[in-house]
């Protein structure tokens, strides 16, 4: 919520919409896209001056093509019929700004806890991933519009820096279509400033307990047809546990130019280097005893992970008229992993993709009417070394495979206005992707292959009670192929690849405002998901031991975001999440509960704020129920609840300051956990320890 002096409301709730799906017509598709323009340009020969366009012109700060400024965002959130929000990189500057906790924790639907404190986290949307609790998948991960995961969708957290966005975009469910997503989760796009809109220069420190420190510094410009963005970070800490040391290094860029009014290309240069210690899963009785310990195998095998990353990316804009535009992306990154867990880990990998998309906003026989349409081919290689970790040493070699993988997404969407507050959208996706596997180390005895295809279709309608309240509801489909560390985890590589996960998703919702005191966001959705991916782990040691997939299953919640003016210049702001996620007459799990994510959770900030710019007040993150660590339901994560307060001061120039207060009370507490298929009612090393007590600081300077 982003107050002017007036209160506002913020509900958010949303709910899982999946959907998403592609068809590898490689060739086809450009003629199809450029034939849909030319044909929709024939059949409208009117040269209508179109607002948006007025907007983009009169508006300050927004003078770039290739990335929408924070408005434009907003407004197209609102042609959405489901799940979406967007989050303003101010709205978490105001505090310790280090972990995606700490940039998503309030975002409606979204389930995020760091593992160790740090950057690596837990982040579920409507369940997506539940048995991953690390990496991450069944999300789309983006940075300016092209994806962060790999090809065959895992993904690394420390990628990405917060304090290097200018916004966040979160789609949630199969209301991510326009990025190609496929996923139950949808995706997430992180946004860096141009040089339109960042500060001349911007520094920023952070300081605090457990030897945390964080410093950026960012510069952007324009000059003529030119503009630029530029930043560098440095983050490091000790860790609340022991072996949990952290240093990454980061630096973000891009450089546009307005080739002419209507057409502007934008290049993005990445680097990341980062050096994490892992310390490993507790048992619940280590946790109560001493939860800033690591696991024995951990510092056995001097777990870590260690990654250098550099990407470059492209994106270019072509306004043909007022209504019509066509956009091209492509990127390239290559990763090189070093990983010491049950096994050393040597993966170098290389990505890249393309993205063509066109949007026609022209009327149809004088009815307001939005087309999208896309293609979006993806390609990855792995090169998967693995040896017997000698105390965080490669010893011998025990595999090595050359892992391939390929994606072809080509999708549509239409949005259509029976009248100016009714619309009804209809989409479609279809993937053809393919996973290669050869066996370079025993002669081909594990080489795989497998091709999974799936078209995934979408409908759904908004209805606009006034300018600033909506109700919507959709009806979409989601497939997720598995990853190839789900394929080939563990000691024993599987002899068949696993089934894709598929579901359908039904949602219903709100968002709004209500006389400028109160906004909302809210959404409820029931997923039916069928061969959903699930984890088999070794209790004792933690380690992977493959993927399987389940039968029937059902995910189902609520998903609230609410900001209320409670008294003049006094501010709440609140996220709830439920989350009911079973099986559905499993033949082993019966209609147990999925393990993994709590059954309810609860975030809320209660903010003072002076016109002059301080502000200070309590927050609370609350996990009200136990909820399980396996599918068999014997063991489980207790219920908590953890008080922190914030002060501080924020100029839009000039200097800025804040000083946080974490945990309180001290509780020792499992921010997150592992997920088993049955602990059969003993304690196992499953639970990842939430920090102590902890204080911040952190001062910033803008130009």
């Amino acid at each position: 919520m982003k107050g002017k002096g007036v209160g506002r409301v913020r509900l958010s709730a949303q709910i899982a919409g999946n959907i998403m799906a592609r068809k590898p017509l490689a060739i086809a598709v450009t003629g199809v896209l450029a034939a849909m323009a030319s044909t929709w340009a024939q059949a409208q020969n009117t040269d209508d001056p179109v607002q948006l366009e007025t907007i983009k012109v009169v508006a300050p700060g927004q003078a770039s093509l290739t990335v929408p400024s924070l408005p434009e965002v907003k407004a197209t959130m609102r042609q959405v019929p489901g799940g979406a929000n967007v989050i303003d990189s101010e709205s978490y500057a105001t505090g310790r700004a280090s972990t995606l906790q700490d940039a998503l924790g309030y975002s409606p639907g979204v389930f995020v806890q760091p593992r160790f404190g740090a950057e690596e986290a837990r982040l579920s949307i409507r369940g997506s991933g539940i048995q991953r609790t690390f990496h991450m998948r069944g999300i789309k991960l983006l940075q300016d519009g092209s994806r962060l995961n790999l090809a065959d969708g895992g993904g690394d957290f420390q990628a990405i820096e917060p304090l290097a966005a200018r916004y966040i975009e979160v789609y949630r469910g199969g209301n991510a279509l326009q990025f190609g997503s496929t996923t139950l989760g949808g995706a997430i796009n992180f946004v860096t400033p141009t040089g339109y809109d960042a500060e001349r220069f911007r520094a920023r420190g952070e300081a605090g307990s457990f030897g945390y420190n964080r410093l950026m510094l960012s510069s952007g410009g324009v000059h003529g047809s030119l503009d630029y963005f530029a930043s560098v970070s440095r983050y490091s800490q000790d860790g609340f546990r022991d072996w949990s040391e952290q240093e990454n290094w980061r630096m973000f860029s891009n450089v546009g130019y307005r080739i002419t009014p209507d057409l502007e290309t934008r290049f993005y240069l990445t680097y990341t280097k980062t050096d994490s210690q892992l310390p490993g899963n507790l048992t619940k009785a280590q946790l109560r005893s001493d939860p800033t310990q690591a696991n024995a195998n951990s510092l056995m095998g001097r777990q870590k992970r260690d990654f250098d990353l550099i990407r470059v990316a492209n994106r270019t804009v072509f306004k043909l008229g007022n209504s019509q535009q066509l956009e091209f992306s492509a990127f390239y990154s290559h990763k090189q992993l070093w990983h010491p867990i049950f096994q050393v880990l040597d993966q170098p990998s290389h990505d890249y993709g393309l993205g063509l998309r066109y949007i026609n906003e022209m009327p149809i026989a004088g009815w307001r009417n939005r087309f999208v349409a896309g293609f979006e081919p993806t390609w990855g290689t792995v090169m998967d070394n693995r040896f017997v970790n000698v105390g965080g040493r490669a010893g011998a070699r025990t595999a090595k495979f050359d892992q391939d993988v390929s994606s072809y997404v080509v999708y549509g969407e239409n949005q259509f206005y029976l009248l100016p507050e009714l619309s009804l959208i209809a989409g479609a996706q279809y993937t053809y992707t393919t996973r290669k596997q050869k066996d370079l180390f025993t002669a081909g005895a594990l080489d795989r292959s497998k091709n999974y295809q799936r078209f995934t279709p979408k409908a759904g309608l908004i209805y606009e009670l006034n300018p600033e309240i909506q109700f919507f509801g959709n009806v979409s489909t989601s497939f997720e192929p598995p990853s190839f560390s789900e394929l080939t985890a563990g000691p024993v590589i599987a002899p068949v690849f696993a089934k894709a996960q598929r579901a359908i998703t039904f949602e219903v919702g709100s968002r709004g405002r209500l006389f400028d005191m109160a906004e909302w966001d809210i959404a409820l959705y029931r997923a039916h998901v069928r061969n959903e991916l699930l984890a088999l782990v070794d209790p004792v040691t933690s380690s992977p031991l493959g993927t399987v997939n389940a039968g029937k299953t059902v995910h189902q919640g609520v998903e609230l975001g609410l900001d209320v003016e409670l008294a003049k210049m006094f501010y709440l702001r609140q996220m709830y999440l439920f989350n009911d996620f079973k099986f559905d007459g499993d033949p082993t799990f019966g209609n147990n509960q999925l393990a993994g994510i709590p059954r309810h959770f609860y975030k809320a900030e209660l903010t003072y704020r002076h016109p002059e710019g301080y502000y200070l007040g309590p927050n609370v993150e609350w996990s009200p129920e136990k909820y399980y660590v396996d599918h068999a339901n014997t063991v489980y994560a207790d219920s908590y609840a953890l008080l922190g307060f914030k002060i501080g001061k924020r100029n839009k120039t000039g200097f800025s300051w804040f000083a946080e207060a974490r945990n309180l009370t001290d509780r020792k507490y499992a921010a997150t956990t592992g997920v088993i298929d049955n602990a059969r009612g003993i304690d196992q090393a499953q639970f990842l320890p939430g920090d102590g007590r902890s204080f911040f600081a952190g001062l910033e300077y803008r130009m």
